[in-house]
């Protein structure tokens, strides 16, 4: 089982409204609204790093490169 396999729960207050308009949009492009937030994670992720996520580094490695 590789590290990104394995999930951790995040829970976030949104607008009803805001959560009822990305849940449509996510459904019309057949995406979970799980997936898209995982995807703007690691694309926030990687931009922050300037290169691609190594889901195989541990937090402290992937920081301790880049910060």
């Amino acid at each position: 089982m590789t590290i990104e396999d394995r999930t951790a729960r995040l829970t976030i207050l949104i607008d009803p409204r805001k959560k009822a308009v990305f849940e449509r949009l996510c459904a019309m492009q057949d995406q979970t609204p799980s997936q898209v937030v995982r995807r703007l994670i690691r694309e926030y992720i990687e931009q922050r790093l300037g290169h691609p996520w190594k889901p195989k580094d541990t937090v402290a490695e992937t920081l301790r490169e880049n910060f």
